[in-house]
């Protein structure tokens, strides 16, 4: 007979071994795929998608659409609208494309407009939303206060890291990266890196160059930034300070300095202009 302390060891393994079976058929039969029930509440669940049990908070269905071949790992939640039973009209609020990896713990909390288009990846515990609260009152709890919404879109390509939030209202281009626990809000134009709070570019492609990091001053920055350099001239002017690179849109004359070229109240003038998109980074990049 086994000495007691083997015959322990020995159930133990057995035990454990069990309990990873039963969990992951578990897993199998929880799985949501277009086959299931699950899967066809959803207004569009393509062939070869799946999302991982155990799964998040999920209701809105009927305003979902997912497209061909996209996983959602565990405990992501996918939800359209304030709660369940909330009708949203007649066409869906939420699309994910076609070949996306959601990564397990995200959130995406759509109401008015959320696009994730095709290919797009995410590490774990990312937060998507087209709403947020409104602080039109002081004097009335924000939560009271009716939530305001601004439709979202994450192009085609795109990877963001763990713990990335997108804000109502982002627009995120194609093949973009989104630095681990960034906060996106604004625009971002297509093939580049951003990091940060609020995200901005820190590096992005150029046909003809390569990848560069966008030099202070080249007004290759995150329009996010640009309302508040245009009400500080004197940042502004600061942010001007280092040479340009070659494809910075203000270009000094022969023997004058940057920050001599383009003065920060000139510099709030272009950047509230109707000219600013061919002024910008994005113009740039999209030529």
């Amino acid at each position: 007979m086994p000495p007691l302390g083997s015959w322990s060891r020995w159930r133990r393994r057995v035990a454990a071994r069990l309990v990873h079976a039963a969990w992951s058929r578990v897993q199998r039969a929880g799985t949501v795929t277009a086959e299931t029930a699950a899967g066809r509440r959803f207004a569009a669940f393509g062939p070869g998608s799946l999302i991982a049990f155990p799964t998040g908070t999920v209701f809105g269905e009927r305003w979902i659409e997912i497209g061909d071949g996209t996983m959602l790992g565990e405990q992501v939640s996918v939800c359209a609208g304030m709660m369940p039973g909330h009708d949203l009209g007649s066409e869906p609020v939420l699309r994910i494309g076609d070949r996306c990896v959601i990564g397990r713990g995200s959130h995406i909390v759509a109401h008015h407009s959320i696009d994730i288009g095709d290919d797009v990846y995410t590490g774990p515990y990312v937060y998507i939303t087209d709403q947020n609260h409104c602080y039109a009152d002081p004097e009335v709890p924000i939560g009271r206060q009716w939530p305001v919404n601004a439709a979202v879109s994450i192009g085609a390509g795109t990877w963001l890291g763990t713990g990335v939030i997108v804000l109502p209202g982002a627009v995120i281009g194609r093949n973009v990266v989104v630095a681990a626990g960034s906060v996106v809000r604004g625009e971002i134009g297509d093939r580049c890196v951003v990091a940060g709070v609020p995200a901005r570019v820190i590096k992005d492609y150029n046909a003809d160059t390569g990848w560069a990091s966008p030099a202070a001053g080249s007004m290759r920055a995150d329009v996010a930034f640009r309302p508040a350099l245009a009400q500080d001239p004197a940042l502004a002017e600061l942010l001007l300070a280092p040479a340009p690179c070659e494809n910075s849109a203000v270009v000094p004359a022969p023997g004058e300095d940057l920050a001599a070229a383009v003065r920060g109240e000139d510099l709030a003038a272009r950047l509230l202009g109707e000219d600013l998109a061919a002024d910008s980074l994005l113009g740039d990049r999209d030529s």
